[in-house]
């Protein structure tokens, strides 16, 4: 018999998310040597009442042919991201309609969330003591209302063995691709991603490309300090030159700075390095050692140790896969 997946449908479901499970796993056919053209899952998409309609956060409905029922026949069950609202999302706790249909679970079933999905899983229990991630912008807020979940914010997915979790949209994709490279081998996953026109292979360590404004200054005591480092951010930055911005020793300053930016003074730096770079690469044609030097890295060889240790690809790899072409730019 083949794996079945079944994909949970709850209200609120975002339909991006929601195709991913059906288009990898429903499109996984066996190759050569072994049952070529075989299909290797057999999905089916429940919801947590009655079959019916279930509501979106589009314009439209959909509507779901199997119940709760159908979690009982899961070998993976897959929770797609759903609207950020209810007591799952605001309170971390499960509805009566959740938890009936998630007793259906048999024990030793394999469960997978997309994105906010992991709220669920998370309201049930199910990643208690576990790592887990989840949408970047939402890590904060999961991690508060389940303290005692080890939340990961940075990386695409977790692979926990019978539990695993990804961060959002697309990094759904990855996970899908990993579950059937897990069950099947590399090139039944590198087969249907090549059918699909996604990327084969981006590894769950991989970083979310994660937007970290600069805090605002507001009454912050390093404000200024900082704002001096931005400016000339391609040129050797002393903690002493920065202390005395502020008219502080090192110590109070890097004290005070730590205080308001989570950070010390050189992980602030390297992380407004590597966006600067970040941006040079997507918005510019220079070369990657001019990138490194207006970045302030030095060097080529820097640039490099410190986007692959902040985002786990390459300068070139980044840029290839984010910035916008001359056309690009012509045409928007």
């Amino acid at each position: 018999m083949r794996h079945r997946v079944v994909i949970l449908a709850l209200d609120g479901v975002i339909p991006f998310e929601l195709g991913i499970p059906q288009r990898i796993f429903g499109r996984s056919l066996g190759i050569e040597p072994f049952n070529r053209g075989e299909e290797l899952y057999d999905v089916v998409t429940c919801s947590a009442r009655p079959p019916g309609p279930v509501l979106t956060d589009a314009d439209f409905r959909i509507v779901v042919e199997y119940g709760p029922e159908a979690l009982a026949t899961a070998d993976t069950v897959i929770v797609p991201a759903f609207h950020e609202s209810g007591p799952v999302y605001e309170e971390g706790r499960l509805t009566g309609e959740l938890a009936a249909a998630l007793a259906y679970i048999r024990p030793g079933t394999r469960l997978v969330s997309i994105c906010t999905g992991g709220y669920l899983l998370a309201a049930a229990g199910y990643l208690d003591g576990r790592p887990a991630t989840t949408h970047w912008a939402c890590a904060e807020h999961f991690q508060r209302l389940f303290p005692s979940v080890r939340v990961d914010p940075g990386v695409l997915f977790i692979d926990d063995g019978d539990v695993l979790t990804s961060a959002g949209v697309a990094a759904g994709i990855d996970l899908c691709l990993h579950l059937v490279r897990r069950d099947h081998g590399t090139a039944v996953a590198n087969d249907i991603a090549r059918r699909t026109v996604v990327p084969p292979h981006r590894d769950g360590g991989q970083a979310q490309f994660i937007q970290r404004p600069l805090p605002g200054p507001g009454t912050a005591t390093t404000a200024t300090a900082r704002a001096w480092a931005l400016e000339r951010l391609d040129e050797p930055i002393l903690l002493r030159d920065m202390a005395r911005q502020e008219s502080m020793s090192v110590r109070t300053f890097t004290r005070r700075f730590r205080e308001e930016a989570g950070l010390s003074p050189g992980q602030w730096l390297a992380r407004q390095r590597v966006e600067r770079a970040r941006h040079l690469l997507e918005a510019t044609d220079l070369s990657v050692d001019q990138v490194a030097r207006d970045a302030g890295f030095g060097t080529a060889v820097s640039l490099r140790l410190h986007i692959q240790a902040a985002l786990g690809v390459s300068p070139t790899v980044y840029r290839r896969t984010f910035r916008r072409t001359a056309a690009d730019r012509a045409g928007s």
